[in-house]
């Protein structure tokens, strides 16, 4: 005990109050004892407590970590996200460098902005960093983590994407619903005939014919009504649009409880009472989808093991697939459901925002959407539509897509990985438990990778062995290693289909009181990321009136 604590003792309990009371003596030793042990007591947590900071201290200074700017108190580096995150860091990059570290509330989070740090991420460490922090998203929107976008990485997540690989991606599959992207295609191209010469948001245009390609073969048809609401539909199509649009912006907002969780249950954004409802919304179509599954198969018996692809849908496969006792980690209910939910907004918001996209930069310079035309005429001729199989023989069409995907990548910050180690990248200490951002929007800006970066050039991509397929990190479209897209394949072929047949049936043009210059490319951030001002086009007819009704 120190020198002089026991005088310190002994003005304490003489000043104590009722310290008169006569006490047995028993008690007073007790009594004595007491404030001695609790002094003690206090000396020791003290030194711990310094001995720790100071030993953490230590650990941090000699951890090697990524610059980036100091934090505040509480609130971290959040005060420099502005409403465009990805635009935010790609300046705090030019500073920093193409790895950085900031803190978001109470975590540290690490952003790689060049071609080389994403590989190191998603490459040449991937095991390190191939799970999802857990975020009210997750939690809330896809049934408490059960799709692939967000479930952490493990048994579960391993399981889903063999399922989405094997099952509901493979070639074969794919190749069985070509039937069905045909006969929307075409009666979309007959719905952009009929509004010829007046002007259209397109987007409209493409949520309608995306939607119908996924809910067909995902869903075995459509389950929304295309005005009002039917006794054959559960919703609209402008309603289930909303849902999807709200999906998306709830998936990719920065929610101030999932960085400072403490603040959590104040919900101050109010982001996890509008999850919930969604949620609500979308446990009741599922439920509709599912229980109509359920009893077509019943009323099969016998035959609902068919073997004719065409027959099945992705919910089938699903549904069968919750029935396998043999399945390493069982399905649940949830599990088909945020599989369903995954599969439909995945290949629908994605396409018709890239498409979109495409066609903006294409109406601002005209003079592209001639040389596709040439391109066009030349491989298809004018007496027919293109098909899935010509796109090879279309480089330009190609490389409108590849320029559009880099300089408007759908997803401008791949979703975030959780570090599952201690791991060094780039010579940078990545501490267990960070989490990390790919910057797409800003790779695509890299002056060392790409000339003139701010300019739509699809030239650039001629003659380039470049594609989209997660090895070439400086186009990442898609992502890249064990949390790659896994149906990329599927998106590509409605995308560049579409496009190709849109530019091969018509002539575009800005309606008559917008000049080429006018047209904004301003951004509205969210797990995709969709032009703030929808664009409004014209279209005329380039070939013979029989092929538009086909």
């Amino acid at each position: 005990m120190p020198i002089g604590s026991n005088k310190l003792l002994n003005s304490i309990i003489n000043t104590w109050p009722n310290s008169h009371i006569n006490i047995p003596q028993s008690a007073k030793k007790m009594e004595a004892l007491i404030p001695s042990w609790a002094v003690v007591t206090l000396i020791c947590v003290a030194t711990l407590a310094f001995v720790s900071k100071t030993f953490f201290q230590k650990s941090q200074n000699s951890l090697y970590l990524p610059p980036g700017p100091k934090p505040w108190p509480i609130i971290g580096n959040l005060n420099l996200i502005g409403p465009l995150p990805h635009q935010s860091l790609h300046k705090l990059s030019q500073i920093y460098g193409p790895i950085m570290q900031l803190k978001f509330g109470s975590f540290p989070v690490v952003i790689a902005s060049s071609a080389e740090m994403a590989k190191q991420f998603l490459k040449t460490h991937d095991h390190v960093f191939a799970s999802r922090p857990q975020m009210a998203a997750g939690k809330y929107t896809t049934y408490n983590y059960s799709n692939i976008t967000w479930a952490p990485y493990g048994p579960y997540w391993r399981q889903g994407r063999k399922i989405y690989l094997s099952e509901l991606f493979s070639s074969k599959r794919l190749e069985s619903y070509e039937y069905i992207r045909v006969e929307e295609r075409l009666a979309f191209l007959k719905r952009l005939y009929l509004l010829s010469g007046k002007p259209i948001l397109l987007k409209d245009q493409l949520s309608r014919v995306t939607l119908s390609i996924i809910s067909r073969i995902v869903l075995g048809k459509k389950y929304f009504s295309e005005s009002s609401k039917s006794e054959k539909s559960i919703v609209t199509l402008e309603e289930f649009q909303e849902m999807l649009d709200e999906l998306f912006l709830l998936n990719g907002v920065l929610n101030i409880g999932d960085w400072i969780p403490w603040l959590k249950f104040l919900d101050l954004q109010g982001y996890e009472k509008r999850m919930k409802a969604l949620k609500k919304k979308f446990d009741r179509f599922h439920d509709y989808v599912f229980d109509e599954h359920k009893a077509r198969n019943l009323e099969r018996g016998e035959n609902s093991n068919i073997k004719d692809l065409k027959t099945k849908d992705m919910v089938d496969l699903l549904l069968q697939l919750a029935d396998d006792p043999d399945l390493e980690v069982k399905l649940t209910y949830n599990s088909v459901k945020g599989f369903t939910q995954d599969l439909v907004a995945g290949g629908t918001d994605t396409s018709a925002t890239t498409v979109e996209w495409a066609m903006s930069e294409l109406l601002k310079q005209p003079n592209l959407i001639k040389k596709a035309n040439e391109e066009l005429d030349r491989v298809i001729g004018r007496e027919r539509w293109v098909e899935e199989k010509d796109i090879p023989r279309l480089p330009f069409i190609e490389a409108i897509m590849k320029e559009t995907m880099r300089i408007h990548p759908v997803a401008v910050m791949l979703a975030p990985h959780l570090a599952l180690d201690h791991c060094n990248v780039g010579g940078y200490d990545i501490r267990k438990g960070t989490r990390v951002f790919v910057n797409t929007w800003s790779i695509g800006r890299d002056p060392s990778v790409w000339d003139s970066p701010e300019e739509f050039r699809p030239e650039r991509f001629l003659g380039k062995a470049i594609d989209v397929k997660g090895q070439n990190f400086e186009l990442l479209p898609f992502g890249s290693g064990r949390r790659m897209c896994p149906g990329y394949s599927l998106g590509l072929k409605m995308i560049q289909s579409s496009l190709a047949n849109m530019l091969h049936g018509f002539k575009w043009k800005l309606p008559d009181d917008m000049k080429e210059e006018d047209l904004s490319m301003d951004e509205v951030y969210g797990l995709a990321t969709i032009r703030k001002f929808p664009l409004v086009a014209v279209t005329e007819p380039r070939l013979p009136d029989h092929l538009y009704h086909m």
